[in-house]
């Protein structure tokens, strides 16, 4: 119960990372907004399974790369949980397309959702916490991806290494106020965004291999260190990037 009645918002919270993390908060004691992009049945469920574990839970649809519904999102929070303590920025899309077929139109849209959501929201959210004067987290979502390349997501890798810096960006500005801004750099992580891929069993142990530790990551393998990034325990961390890929990135040789 370390984030005991503080309020998060968990962008893109329906499924995958996103629903680990808001349910893993809800279990340390915060009330939870579920935000999710029009999928009210899987938003619902979430909800559902908090408020089951005697836990407090809102689902709000709000497309992050739009800035009334940004608003909207945050406006609902304050009124029905008074103020926001804890961002977590997680929405996002990650479309496998060779960099030759890769449009204009998907290119904006990965770039909207991934990278404007992440600036929309916080800088709402930190406003709410600045003029609340009670300091805050930022959690956000980058990526493995933010530091090294991929061929199929020429689109999605510059949004990550933008979250990142993002985050490093922010700590220097919201610091002062009490809010720490950090990222979470996820790796091989099994969810709706890449389940197809790794229906592939070659590629699925091909990737398994190159981790340390023999296994691709679960979303409670990230929600448990969003959940720390978000506690008292991490007061003093600001600016940061904590890698969570089992390994991988180190294993070059």
């Amino acid at each position: 119960m370390r984030l005991k009645d503080k309020v998060a918002v968990v962008t893109g919270a329906s499924r995958g990372i996103g629903r680990a993390i808001a349910i893993r908060l809800a279990a340390e004691g915060a009330h939870v907004v579920v935000d999710h992009p029009g999928e009210a049945e899987a938003a619902n469920e979430v909800v559902q399974t908090i408020q089951d574990s005697g836990g407090a839970a809102l689902a709000i649809a709000a497309d992050v790369s739009i800035t009334d519904a940004v608003h909207n999102l945050f406006r609902i929070t304050v009124q029905e949980f008074g103020t926001i303590d804890i961002l977590v920025n997680n929405a996002g899309i990650c479309p496998f397309v060779e960099w030759f077929d890769l449009t204009e139109d998907i290119w904006d849209q990965v770039h909207h959702i991934n990278l404007k959501g992440a600036f929309l929201c916080s800088q709402a959210a930190s406003r709410i916490m600045r003029d609340h004067r009670h300091g805050g987290r930022i959690i956000s979502l980058s990526s493995i991806s933010a530091l090294v390349g991929g061929s199929f997501q020429t689109a999605y890798t510059p949004t990550k290494a933008g979250i990142r810096s993002l985050m490093q960006s922010l700590a220097i500005v919201l610091g002062p106020y009490g809010i720490t801004c950090n990222s979470i750099l996820p790796g091989s992580i099994l969810t709706d965004i890449n389940r197809d891929h790794y229906q592939d069993a070659q590629i699925l142990a091909r990737d398994s291999q190159r981790i340390p530790v023999g296994r691709l990551g679960n979303p409670t393998d990230i929600a448990g260190v969003a959940a720390f990034l978000a506690s008292e325990d991490a007061d003093y961390i600001n600016g940061a990037d904590i890698l969570v890929d089992g390994g991988l990135f180190v294993n070059l040789q």
